[in-house]
Order: C-alpha cells, then structure tokens, then sequence
C-alpha cells in the first residue's frame, strides 16, 4: 500500500466529513486552559459553513480522523463495502493540522468525527486523545466538537465532554425500523442511551439556582445535539418532526440538524436514486424553529399537507395562518405575545419590539412596518390603530401574492 501524504488525506478525509451537518459552534465560552490563556476562540455564536445572527461566521476544521469502518450502514459512503479511497490520521496529525490551520486564521475551532475502527471504544479514544492533547499540551482554548459513538463506554463519554465544548451523537434516520433496516450493526436503543448519559452528565454540570460554593467542573457546555438523514427512508415530514421534537423534550438537544439524503456511488438499490428537494430540508429547519421558539404543536404544523409533508412553496408558518384565517386579523395593539409570534412575517425580535412600543403609544402601520423588515406579508394579519385588512385576510389569491419566489429561502 502507498503511504499517503498529509495533504492527500486532508483531501479526503475533509471530503467525507461533508455529510455531517451537526457541525455547530454556539453556545459555547471562552475556556481557560490549564488556568492559563491559551490560544483560539470561541466567543460569539454561529455555525459551520454557515452565517451567525450578528453577521459573523464561525469556521471549524471538520474532518473525520478516519474513513474505514468496520459498519456496512447502506446510506453511508464510508461503509465498508464501500469502494472508497480510504485514510486515516493519527492523532499528532489531527492536532499538527488544527494548530496549523488557526495560526492562519483559516479556522477557530475543530469538528472531529470518525468511521468505526476496531471498536466504539478504541475510535472514542482517539478522538478524545486529540481533544485532550489541544487542551492540555497546546492551550487550545478554541472550540472543539467531538462526534460520540454510541456504544462507547460510560466513561468514555464522561471525558469526552469534559474536553469538548459540544458533543453530538448521530439518531441518523427517522425511525428505528429505518436504521434497523439500513444500518443492522447499530441499535436504535444505544444511541438513546447515550444521548440520556450525556443528558445526564449535563444535568449535573449545569449551575444551580442558588450559587453553589464549589464551582462545578464543566461538561459539554455548547451541549448535545444530533442529526437526522432526510430522504433516504419514505418517513414523511410529520415523522421526521415527531421525533425531532421528542428528542428536544426528552434529551434536551440543542438542536437537531437535518441533512437531506445524498445518492453514493455503488449504493443499495433499496436507496433512492434522487435527492429529495433541498427545499424540503429548509422547510423542516423553518417548522423545527417553529417548534421551538414560537409555540407550534407538530400536529398543527403538518396538518393539511399531502401525505404529512410540509408545503414546498410557502413556508409552514404561513401555510398555517391560512389555513386558520378565522384567527385573523390579529390587534396589534392587543394581542398577547404568543398570538403575535403567530403572525407570519413577524419574528421573535419584531413581537419583542411591538410589545415594547406598545406600552408608550398605539401603533399605527407605519409603527409596525418599521418594527419588522417583512410588512407586505404581515399586512394581511394584523389590525393596527389606523389599518383594518379587511377582505384581504380572506383573499382567494393571497397565497399566490405572498410566496416567495422560487429561488428565494428565508426563515419565515
């Protein structure tokens, strides 16, 4: 076998870590290494690949430490039957590589995950032996996100967090029939119970109400989060947001990511030979924050929908007013806030705004266009003290009016 070279494994080791999209950077603090400053950052929030909500974006190393595996799971490209180059790092590389990369500027932090090699608990312990030796040998105060493997030991799991700021274990696919079927060697069950361990250990980290005399030692202080697999089983999107919201009650994740299936090469004809829309996949994003932050009921989300899907052309917060038109107009100067969030084209920080002003005077139109970016989709919704909608809540085409154009992606 040829050796290969450093760079020739970064090509494809960062290449296969393309289809993890829990790959986040907020939530965290600024750590102190060794009681010491070290270097890197963490401070402000944001998102791998992606834009934080104060402009900012937040770059990791993502890369696996290796693409063998000893799974056959059908959707993965790096199963074992897969006929893929393959790579592996040691862990000195990993760390040389991340050093390298921040004292560049590429990059403020790592995102680490692995195929399974030898075993769960031989694959943990590499990772946290990378994440261990950035901590304590080079005071990498940077962020860091480990990938858990499920079945690992207890302990394990235990020190993983203890260097990492966010730990994150894989639920993969909608349903356990759907992994059980796709991915035989792994057990629904173990990965509940490993996000329950982690729930767990965070339980204990997390400061009191009352200021305790001894400061608790931190744990995964960015917290757990997950990611689901969209398109490669038939669950619906009803399925999909039925479980994401189980996992956010039961295991207190801060977020679940939904990555949308991508065809591989050679792979099961059981798999479909397309990608579903990426729209789709926006559009569960947009119900899930529905879910979490402005008081949707899955039920209420996906109903209407064919087949349990959400609507592909306007995003579900709007295809919820209109269906329930008999809620509207909503008063402005009236309503309660959870009513309000209800609004389409009214986010969090716009209802906040609106019931601040409201306190000092009535809010005209004018008020409330310069309170939100979004009035011509708000306008059909709302009653203000100088605008009644009238019949334009109840007009026939006004689904047509206010979707977006087809290129178009927004939050709501």
């Amino acid at each position: 076998m040829v050796a290969l070279t450093l760079t020739r494994k970064l090509a494809i080791l960062a290449d296969a870590a393309k289809y993890d999209a829990s790959c986040a950077s907020s939530g965290s603090e600024k750590r102190n290494s060794a009681g010491t400053k070290g270097i890197g950052s963490t401070e402000g929030s944001g998102i791998c690949h992606s834009y934080a909500p104060d402009g900012r974006c937040i770059s990791l190393l993502k890369l696996l430490l290796t693409n063998f595996c000893i799974y056959d799971c059908a959707y993965c490209i790096n199963r074992s039957s897969s006929n893929v180059q393959r790579a592996r790092f040691s862990v000195e590389e990993v760390v040389r590589l991340t050093l390298d990369f921040y004292r560049r500027n590429y990059i403020e932090g790592l995102f680490l995950s692995s195929g399974i090699i030898k075993s769960p608990d031989h694959t943990m312990e590499e990772m946290i032996r990378v994440a261990r030796t950035l901590r304590e040998t080079h005071l990498f105060a940077g962020y860091i996100h480990l990938k858990v493997i499920p079945n690992a030991a207890p302990e394990l799991l235990t020190e993983a967090g203890r260097w990492a700021d966010r730990l994150s274990t894989n639920i993969e696919l909608p349903t356990d029939s759907a992994l059980e079927s796709f991915a035989p060697e792994k057990r629904p069950s173990e990965i509940r119970t490993a996000m329950a361990r982690l729930r767990g250990k965070l339980d204990e980290a997390a400061p009191e109400k009352k200021q305790a005399r001894a400061k608790k030692a931190k744990f995964a202080p960015a917290g757990q989060s997950t990611q689901m697999i969209v398109g490669a089983d038939g669950a619906n999107d009803a399925a999909i947001l039925t479980r994401a919201a189980g996992l956010y009650s039961g295991y207190q994740l801060k977020r679940v990511y939904y990555s949308a299936f991508s065809p591989i090469p050679d792979a099961s004809s059981r798999l479909p030979l397309k990608p579903p829309p990426l729209m789709r996949e926006h559009r569960l994003y947009q119900a899930d924050w529905l879910i979490r932050f402005y008081g949707f009921d899955v039920p209420e989300i996906v109903a209407g929908g064919e087949g349990g899907d959400l609507d592909l052309v306007i995003d579900p917060k709007l295809a919820w007013a209109l269906k329930h038109r008999q809620s509207f107009p909503v008063d402005v100067n009236r309503a309660d806030r959870e009513l309000l969030l209800r609004v389409p084209g009214l986010g969090i920080n716009a209802v906040n705004r609106i019931v601040a002003s409201r306190r000092h005077h009535r809010l005209r139109l004018d008020d409330v266009a310069r309170l939100t970016a979004s009035i011509e989709k708000v306008r059909p919704f709302i009653a203000a003290a100088d605008w009644s909608p009238g019949g334009l809540t109840d007009d026939a085409k006004l689904r047509q009016k206010l979707a977006p154009p087809p290129e178009q992606l927004v939050l709501f």
